[in-house]
């Protein structure tokens, strides 16, 4: 787009910048004179007098005429002042008194303006702030300036309050200056054209301006067009203002051959509205009122084929630039200027450049149009109808947001029938209803809801009815019904009156919000002035003589992407497929690190994280390695070897890297990261890296910066060498790299850059490779980064007194705050930021509660969530606050939500200016005591270790982590605290992982053994404070705890068997039956306890969960998680010296062992053994992972294996909170990974059948290194592989 757009301000605005001032953009001398005080008494009006001394006249600030004021007749909200300055005048300040010495004054008001004392329009302070706050007495003056000043003949006051002990009164004043302009009134079939010389010289500025005003949603405001469909043209398109570029052969520039910026809505109101496009340089601003859209432009001027003119209001000749058909514009023009030519004095003075083509004049029409109001479900229009007539026909228009409501409600003559039509889902539906008949409907049109002004048409005789939308026959619906019509005598539209019986006005659809314009009842129009005079009909809750629509999505408050839709008083926001959630799309539902996501419980695997939260940067895709430290890796596009040939300075190789994110999305997780790393690897033969002799480089890389880096792997930014040059192990000593010795063989220059500010490496540049034998590769890998240091940044408050402070907190119309907390205090301010009347705070307000308040200048609000446990427990809470124009919302822990709704019409912004108090306030009363962690503001990460070190009373850091997360460490593990967060120490578990919840599994073969042997650890246990001491020989066991999962089909199967050095044993077997047997013996004078389970056989293939406990004689079993099993032991209750734990087949002396037992040990255990505890050992883990450290003896077929799991993957609740396109994400990463795979399949059978034809030719030895030495170099990093899969 931007190329284009630069094409259009280029060829656009080719005539000089001469000295010019935009009088549309306002004065620049002083604009502040009275102007209401000169006035004339006729000058003033209103809806009503109480007297004539009360007369509007006698309105004059702090004059005493009369009684001292204006007072209308009854003090009502339909009463108004009104003040004709005599011309259109700009207005900068308005000021208020009440009526003199009396108790008569106005506390709230709307200010209105008009051009002709009709069709008024309502001036709002801020976006959604219409009332100006009035007086408090009667003798103050309240002075307001005008944010933007107003340019009006016509002001009208309209008092909304006043002083209850008294009188609607007031005495105004308005101050301003004198507005110059130039206006053209098109009339729709007419069209200016300017030609201007093409060899004018271009403007580094260039800028066109112009007001505009029409009650038409279509038109052109300004075209121009080449040859070859080229054109650029600045149109009303469905009241919206649309900036269109096109370059006619769309086929070359496909990419780029249409622009349609959009601005504005609303725009056909019959009021002006202002346009400015500037061109500074490669910056562009296109500006409708008060919206602005900035964008670059760039490229060359090279595509568009324009003409030298320019036309205003029309296209010259229609259809010569393929545009569909294009209406005129039918309205008029204020102060046009083109590059500080004033286009419209032009006309005047009948200059050559300019060509009028038909009527253009010089003053502004104003069309006698009077819309109406429907401002709440008590707004109604009651209008009179001739009664008793066969035939009824009523019309009008209507502009609305709302779907659903009542447009007319009306009794038939003489009946308990009527008609009704209303706008249900968009549509317009017209039904007749009458006592003991079929209620007969129509419907017509489609989406009517959509602001823009629809004309509708009923008209009924006898039994026919005919239905018409927008004069659109297509948008028509005719019908026959089984009743004959008589019109009413009343008509009501918009809603019913609350005191009308149901039977005269029927509304089961709710009242209509919106406006509407020319009603016509009984083929005649309704004067509506009349009406707000009280000469005819009856009305309540209007606003005549002015369409209040207002566009809430302009500006659109949805975030991130988020769409738009609206009602008359309200706006919602559609966030799917955002990755933003709330109401307006604002808070992110990623975490903002791998870390995060870790603390949560999630495990290994692709996830989507957005490191700045709410800020402005969206989610990506990266793969999460959930070890004791969490490694975040993010791919690139070119993670192969690649072999690079021919290449010097003059036609260097190279390389672009291209990530699944944005460099600015990287950068940020860099910056949260502890550690970042990538590592580089250079395979050289004949070819340099660096270079002594000129100092210019041979190969360099860049990185996010793009800056150009010639350092490497191993080395320091400021060392300038490689890993070997560092280390002093480089082949050639006289070089600080391997590959500068220049040697005819293979050799490399690998290493981990660390560098966090220079990564990613994004290009790589290779020149020395062009010479006879020279040859270079190169591999990237993946970007690794570790940990996430914002998550566990803390602060410790020590005295009530202590807080530390920021900068202010800027977010204005949305704000959102998390921290975690922990603390034993009752009460304290987490964070508090002030304005001069707005402020937001967030405290412990009580042992249960946490407390959001705040003011944007509508009164203080107060969010409480109570927690039914006390939260000053020294434990991490999580607090969550938001605040944005629609609501506020709170969330503690998991606890529900708690939201207040925002007013639909009030202010918005909050704006602050003191510093940001965070663990106090700046009273320093209701300090915080305790600890505050991981504090975020709209997404950016507070530092609060580096301003706790240098602030007396508030230490960096938190300690106790364990209190709150040691939970999250499963099946035994230890939690350790750690400076920033803890661990899982799982020695002492059968499980591994970062939180001991990955179980370790094997496959055991036919006669596998594994024996684990206590007797060796009696020496090391001794003096050890491990569990292991409890099995010193002088010790004897009276209880014991054992949990495995096994998987097996044969039977009889030995699962289990502990021995002692005094023939008592243990054994665990699956009978011949397929049922479970625990065996006991610890009297080697007695047969054994046997203790059976028999539900079914469990040697069915699946896995079953076995823990068994036992207490002296008390033998607890717990089978697959159901409920316990409770036996008795008949022997002996103690367990006296243990001396091995056998899996599998016991391979020693079997001599004492019971025959069952014995046919059990005849298969041994084929099948999957897991997790396998007893007491505080695991066998199993010793020995697959710790064999060397532990005395296990490992014999025959056993393998370690996944078989443990249902699924192959931890099939927890916590590890299926991946998201869905993670999921995708991996399928699509296998299904490439595949076809990489049949690929290179593909080429190396291709290859071997090649050599196969030419015989056993003898490969390159150099080649052959450098594969051995890559093969060998993969198999050094065969660990970093966990990290992609």
């Amino acid at each position: 787009m931007d190329s284009f757009a630069q094409i259009f301000f280029k060829l656009l605005f080719l005539v000089p910048l001469h000295h010019w001032n935009i009088l549309a953009a306002g004065n620049k001398y002083n604009c502040d004179d009275q102007l209401v005080s000169a006035l004339p008494q006729s000058s003033f009006s209103s809806s009503s007098e109480l007297s004539s001394s009360h007369s509007p006249g006698f309105a004059r600030l702090n004059r005493r005429d009369g009684a001292g004021g204006w007072t209308p007749l009854i003090s009502n909200k339909y009463q108004w002042l009104q003040i004709d300055l005599g011309e259109r005048t700009e207005i900068t300040a308005v000021a208020t008194q009440g009526g003199y010495g009396s108790s008569d004054w106005v506390t709230s008001y709307l200010l209105m303006f008009s051009d002709s004392g009709r069709n008024w329009k309502q001036y709002s302070q801020e976006e959604s702030i219409w009332a100006f706050s009035g007086n408090t007495n009667a003798d103050n003056v309240v002075y307001y300036k005008l944010q933007h000043s107003i340019k009006a003949r016509f002001l009208r006051f309209v008092p909304l309050d006043w002083n209850q002990n008294g009188r609607i009164g007031m005495r105004i004043e308005a101050y301003g200056c004198t507005y110059r302009s130039e206006v053209a009134d098109f009339d729709g079939k007419s069209f200016l054209l300017y030609r201007f010389n093409p060899k004018s010289t271009t403007a580094l500025k260039d800028v066109i301006s112009l007001k505009f005003k029409t009650i038409q949603r279509d038109g052109i405001l300004l075209h121009r067009e080449g040859q070859n469909g080229d054109h650029i043209t600045l149109a009303l398109a469905n009241g919206k203002l649309s900036l269109l570029i096109n370059i006619g052969d769309a086929k070359i520039y496909s990419t780029d051959a249409q622009i349609n910026i959009t601005l504005g809505s609303l725009l056909d109101d019959q009021h002006w509205h202002s346009v400015l496009i500037e061109h500074f340089n490669n910056q562009v601003n296109f500006t409708v009122d008060k919206h602005t859209h900035h964008f670059h432009a760039k490229g060359e001027f090279n595509y568009l084929d324009l003409d030298y003119e320019l036309s205003f209001g029309g296209i010259p000749v229609p259809g010569k630039s393929g545009l569909i058909p294009w209406k005129n514009f039918h309205g008029c023009f204020e102060n046009l200027y083109y590059n500080g030519v004033n286009i419209i004095d032009l006309v005047k003075r009948q200059k050559p450049q300019i060509n009028i083509m038909g009527n253009i004049s010089f003053s502004c029409s104003e069309p006698p149009i009077v819309p109406v109001t429907f401002l709440n479900p008590n707004s109604y229009l009651a209008l009179p109808g001739i009664s008793g007539q066969d035939e009824i026909s009523i019309s009008f228009q209507f502009r609305t947001w709302n779907n659903e409501g009542l447009l007319l409600s009306s009794k038939l003559h003489q009946t308990s029938g009527g008609l009704l039509m209303y706008l249900s889902d968009g549509k317009v539906k017209v039904s007749f209803y009458k006592p003991g008949k079929v209620q007969s409907d129509l419907t017509a049109g489609a989406e009517l809801h959509n602001g823009q002004w629809h004309s509708v048409s009923l008209f009924a005789k006898k039994n026919r009815v005919s239905l018409v939308l927008d004069n659109d026959v297509t948008s028509s619906s005719h019908a026959s019904i089984p009743m004959q019509m008589v019109s009413g005598d009343t008509y009501y539209f918009g809603g019913c009156p609350v005191h009308v019986n149901s039977s005269e006005c029927k509304n089961p659809f709710g009242s209509f919000f919106g406006c509407m314009k020319q009603i016509s009842v009984d083929n005649s129009e309704v004067d509506l002035i009349s009406v707000q005079q009280n000469s005819m009909g009856n009305f309540s809750d209007l606003q005549i003589d002015l369409c209040g629509i207002v566009d809430r999505c302009l500006p659109n408050y949805c975030e991130h992407g988020g769409e738009c839709s609206q009602s008359w008083n309200n706006f919602y926001c559609n966030c799917a497929n955002t990755g933003y959630m709330g109401a307006t799309c604002h808070y992110s539902i990623y975490e903002q690190s791998c870390e995060a996501y870790k603390h949560r419980g999630n495990t290994s695997g692709f996830y989507y994280i957005d490191s700045d939260g709410s800020g402005p940067l969206g989610p990506f895709l990266v793969y999460c390695n959930m070890t004791d430290t969490t490694w975040t890796i993010i791919q690139h596009n070119n993670t192969e070897l690649s072999r690079v040939k021919n290449a010097n300075r003059e036609n260097p190789h190279t390389v672009f890297f291209k990530y699944p994110a944005m460099l600015e999305q990287l950068q940020a997780t860099i910056n949260h990261a502890e550690h970042c790393e990538q590592e580089l690897a250079y395979y050289c033969k004949k070819s340099r890296l660096s270079n002594k002799q000129d100092g210019i480089p041979f190969s360099w890389w860049i990185g996010k910066v793009n800056e150009t880096q010639t350092y490497w792997g191993g080395s320091k930014p400021d060392v300038q060498k490689c890993a070997c040059g560092v280390q002093g192990s480089c082949i050639d000593s006289q070089h600080d790299c391997n590959c500068d010795a220049d040697r005819n063989e293979w050799t490399n220059d690998t290493g981990v850059l660390t560098y966090k500010e220079h990564l990613p490496v994004t290009k790589i540049f290779i020149t020395d490779t062009d010479r006879p034998n020279s040859e270079a590769a190169y591999k990237l890998g993946p970007l690794l980064c570790q940990g996430d240091r914002e998550f566990w940044n803390a602060a410790s408050f020590n005295t009530e007194a202590s807080y530390l402070h920021f900068p202010t907190f800027h977010g204005e119309l949305s704000a959102d705050v998390s921290f975690f907390f922990k603390t034993t205090a009752s009460s304290g301010v987490f964070l508090e930021n002030l304005g001069i009347k707005d402020f937001i705070r967030i405290e412990l307000h009580s042992p249960t509660e946490v407390m959001l308040s705040f003011d944007v200048g509508n009164g203080a609000n107060e969010i409480i969530v109570q927690s039914p446990t006390p939260l000053n427990d020294n434990q991490w809470h999580y607090v969550k606050a938001e605040r944005n124009i629609k609501e506020a919302s709170l969330q503690v822990d998991q606890l529900p939500q708690k939201i207040h709704t925002a007013p639909s019409d009030g202010h918005i912004r909050l704006q602050l200016n003191s510093q940001l108090f965070v663990g106090g306030t700046a009273s320093r009363q209701k300090g915080f005591l305790g600890c505050i962690r991981s504090l975020q503001l709209n997404g950016g990460a507070i530092d609060l270790e580096e301003r706790a070190n240098v602030t007396p009373g508030v230490k960096p850091g938190c300690p106790g982590h364990c209190s709150s997360y040691g939970n999250m460490c499963h099946n035994g593990g230890k939690c350790k605290e750690k400076y920033n967060g803890f661990s899982c120490d799982c020695t002492f578990s059968a499980y591994t992982g970062p939180f001991c919840k990955k179980e370790i599994s094997a496959y055991f073969g036919a006669g596998s053994s594994v024996t684990y042997n206590f007797q060796e650890t009696y020496s090391l246990a001794k003096n050890s404070s491990s569990h292991a001491a409890s099995f010193h020989p002088d010790m004897t066991l009276t209880r014991e705890t054992i949990a495995f999962t096994f998987r097996t089909t044969r039977i009889p199967s030995l699962l289990l068997y502990v021995n002692s050095f005094y023939k008592e044993y243990l054994s665990v077997i699956l009978a011949k039956n397929g049922s479970l047997q625990i065996r006991y013996k610890l009297d080697s004078h007695q047969d054994p306890d046997i203790f059976s389970i028999n539900f079914r056989s469990m040697a069915d293939g699946q896995l079953h969960h076995m823990k068994i406990s036992r207490e002296e004689e008390k033998l607890f079993v717990e089978l697959n998680q159901n409920e316990k099993m409770k036996f008795f032991l008949s022997s002996d209750t103690q367990f006296n010296s243990v001396k091995s734990l056998i899996l599998g087949k016991i391979l020693g002396e079997t001599s004492d062992v019971d025959p069952d037992t014995l046919k059990a040990n005849s298969q041994g255990f084929i099948g999957c053994l897991s997790s396998v505890q007893f007491n505080h050992v695991a066998p199993l883990k010793a020995a697959l992972h710790h064999s060397n450290s532990f005395p296990v003896t490992v014999k025959g077929h056993f393998i370690e294996s996944n078989c443990g799991t249902l699924t192959g993957a931890d099939s927890t609740s916590s590890e299926t909170t991946h998201s869905l396109a993670g999921v995708i994400a991996v399928v699509i990463f296998i299904l490439l990974c595949i076809a990489a795979i049949a690929v290179r399949i593909h080429k190396k059978k291709s290859a071997y059948k090649k050599k196969e034809v030419k015989g056993s030719e003898k490969e390159d030895s150099a080649e052959t290194a450098l594969k051995n030495e890559l093969n060998m170099q993969n198999t050094v990093n065969e660990n970093q592989k966990e990290y992609f899969f």
